[in-house]
């Protein structure tokens, strides 16, 4: 078995990784989101990625086009209905789920979409 190039790695600590701001579809900075997307062959905001929102922030609301999955690393997400998800909940919300996200205290995400949502 051959050896794995640096080329053909890519590693990043959900801590200290580069992230970069959030840009909406109308290409808004959403204040307080950022990310760290991995795979470059999808859309940026696509594919898998890590997802932080600060303190107070809000995410756009937005239509699934495909179903979402997502594990919460840290702290708490709530959705607009009022659901909370906690560190260690995994989540999966169906093409066609309408839906906003809020945190109090901030939290990190893994996040995995094939494709962009639709804004609302």
């Amino acid at each position: 078995m051959k050896q794995i190039a640096a080329t053909e790695r890519i590693v990043a600590n959900y801590k200290t990784a580069p992230y970069k701001a959030y840009i909406d579809a109308d290409g808004r900075e959403i204040p307080g989101q950022s990310f760290v997307q991995f795979d470059d062959t999808f859309p940026e905001g696509a594919g898998f990625t890590l997802y932080r929102m600060a303190p107070g922030s809000s995410s756009q609301p937005h239509e699934h086009t495909c179903h979402e999955q997502f594990f919460v690393i840290e702290g708490e997400v709530t959705d607009n209905d009022g659901y909370v998800y906690k560190a260690g909940d995994f989540v999966l919300l169906k093409t066609g789920t309408q839906h906003f996200s809020t945190t109090e205290k901030g939290a990190t995400l893994v996040v995995f979409v094939r494709e962009l949502e639709r804004n609302l």
